[in-house]
């Protein structure tokens, strides 16, 4: 981004930006506020940029279990909800699931073990050879496009040590290419990735996509992301329906 257009973004001359670059003038609490927001940034990130020119943080970073958060929540439980009969996840920027549907949970009991794997990580969860790794029939092809994701939250996010942790647990995961230690920048990417889970002598396909709160303005609600994962093709959408009319049916069973 140029100084020209940053200092249009932000309203300010570009002279007043230059001295404010360079340390010869001191930026007030609102213009460091004003610079965070055109550039776009993270609200953990404006927090941090605050902390470096001498202020207090401004947004919180608030748990899910807080009364200020309960629309929020009812939001994310509707979310949920309407996923079904298809697995929905809600995760925090290192991937740790907070929240899941009886879809999602459905989902890992077809697959012996994972169901009780603790802590539960979305991103785990497909490294490790006690989860769905061995059920994943194109693991490579996928765990590859999730590292680079994670490789791109380091590069983006030097301060962040515990994601630069993760990553390289991730890494060091049992027979992880070492192709992998470093980002792959020139790697062109199929439009869409499915997950191809191997179960019953057949094949499910699934992808996923990302919701997040637009208008957040606390930290941990702007990081959180309802992960919401959908069939590939009509045999996967057919077992999944299954598994749901089987539960139901099961429970009804139970009932009489």
């Amino acid at each position: 981004m140029s100084q020209m257009c940053l200092a249009l973004d932000s309203e300010i001359s570009t002279r007043h930006l230059s001295c404010l670059e360079t340390g010869k003038a001191q930026p007030s609490r609102e213009m460091v506020v004003r610079l965070a927001e055109a550039l776009q940034i993270s609200l953990r990130d404006r927090n941090a940029f605050l902390v470096a020119a001498g202020y207090a943080p401004l947004y919180r970073e608030t748990t899910l279990d807080q009364p200020e958060m309960e629309a929020a929540l009812a939001a994310l439980h509707l979310l949920l909800k309407q996923q079904e009969p298809y697995p929905g996840i809600v995760v925090d920027r290192y991937w740790n699931i907070l929240r899941s549907n009886a879809g999602a949970e459905r989902f890992l009991a077809l697959f012996p073990g994972c169901s009780s794997i603790t802590p539960r990580n979305a991103i785990r969860l497909l490294f490790d050879p006690k989860g769905l790794r061995p059920f994943v029939a194109n693991w490579e092809t996928a765990a590859a496009r999730l590292i680079q994701r994670v490789h791109r939250e380091v590069g983006a996010n030097p301060w962040d040590k515990r994601m630069k942790a993760f990553l390289e647990s991730l890494l060091g995961y049992q027979d992880v290419p070492s192709r992998w230690l470093l980002p792959d920048l020139d790697g062109a990417a199929s439009p869409l990735l499915t997950i191809d889970y191997r179960w019953n002598n057949r094949t499910l396909r699934i992808f996923s996509t990302l919701t997040t709160f637009s208008t957040a303005q606390d930290v941990a609600l702007q990081e959180l992301r309802v992960e919401s994962f959908f069939p590939a093709d009509e045999s996967t959408r057919a077992v999944l329906r299954r598994e749901r009319n089987g539960r139901k049916g099961a429970r009804l069973d139970l009932a009489s």
